[in-house]
């Protein structure tokens, strides 16, 4: 299986919110990207249903900074009463500030199972590409260095744009001094792949050493 194809960014700007569901409607951030953001994140730059992006890491290269964030809420997850009236409500949170994060995964090419939901024009593209990984990681390492992506890439909340996405800087260093361990941390909310049904997977007992930390394989996931 094509499964050697590494790809790597970096990422920074002044806010970032990586959801902790646990804290319920005055949400808290972990202090690192998820895996399913980490993916997303990746898949911003090249977007490709015909290859699975397999976040493998993620390395802190900014002090953990938190702060008080607030902002008046007009989506839909309102009260019905109050969106009748075009309400909204004040939403608190505790987010990250000055962030910088060193992004690692592997590429593959999808299971068959997922084959079998992808679009006719992703299944044309991939029986035309005997090496899907390699030809993913080409096109994204060329798109990271131009500054090309294929949407906006965001920190966690949409309204939390990158002042900086691209190859490593010289001048970034991981945060070595932080090491700690989060009990449980959010892996993926639609965890079978391309158009499927939403499935809550986390991991437990997540630890961060020396300022990075190291996604386990799926199978260690629990649901």
């Amino acid at each position: 299986m094509d499964n050697k194809h590494t790809i790597c960014m970096e990422i920074a700007g002044p806010t970032a919110m990586w959801t902790r569901p646990d804290t319920g409607d005055c949400p808290v951030s972990y202090p690192a990207p998820t895996y399913s953001a980490v993916k997303g994140i990746c898949e911003s730059i090249l977007w490709g249903p015909a290859v699975q992006v397999i976040p493998t890491r993620v390395a802190i290269c900014a002090p953990l900074q938190y702060h008080n964030y607030q902002t008046n809420y007009g989506g839909p997850l309102r009260k019905s009463s109050i969106m009748a009236t075009g309400g909204g409500f004040q939403l608190l949170a505790t987010v990250l500030i000055d962030v910088c994060y060193r992004l690692y995964a592997k590429v593959i090419p999808v299971t068959r199972e997922t084959k079998a939901r992808l679009p006719e024009k992703a299944n044309s593209w991939d029986k035309n590409t005997t090496a899907p990984g390699h030809a993913y990681q080409d096109i994204f390492n060329r798109r990271v260095k131009r500054g090309q992506c294929f949407c906006i890439p965001f920190l966690g909340w949409k309204e939390f744009g990158p002042s900086y996405f691209g190859p490593f800087r010289e001048r970034t260093q991981v945060e070595a001094s932080l090491n700690m361990t989060l009990p449980s941390m959010l892996r993926e909310v639609f965890s079978d792949g391309y158009a499927s049904e939403s499935r809550f997977t986390f991991d437990q007992n997540v630890s961060i050493k020396n300022g990075v930390i190291e996604f386990l394989p799926r199978g260690d996931a629990n649901a």
